[in-house]
């Protein structure tokens, strides 16, 4: 019996549109001069810590959930794209 790909490669196509998998450059604004934002293993304040970021850090923003009421996205850092986690989306900006 043979299969067809169609159907694999069109559900494929759908699931990865509706979880916006392109990367969006964006910014960490709103920080403060000493303060970090902290960018976390997991979407809320939960999860450990994996380090935090000075105003200014470019990051490129793949997709955003919302838990507790507050927006998270998932984010890698643009200098070093392996490091990923998530930040509150109140502190990102497109500039």
């Amino acid at each position: 019996m043979r299969l067809s790909i169609l159907p694999v490669i069109l559900a494929f196509t759908l699931a990865s549109g509706c979880s916006n998998f392109a990367a969006e450059s964006t910014f960490v604004e709103g920080t403060g001069p000493d303060e970090l934002l902290k960018l976390r293993a997991g979407p809320g304040l939960g999860f450990r810590v994996i380090l935090g970021l000075p105003e200014g850090t470019s990051l490129n923003r793949r997709d955003c959930v919302t838990e507790v009421g507050q927006l998270w996205c998932r984010v890698s850092l643009s200098a070093a794209p392996q490091i990923t986690g998530y930040v509150s989306a109140d502190y990102l900006s497109a500039r």
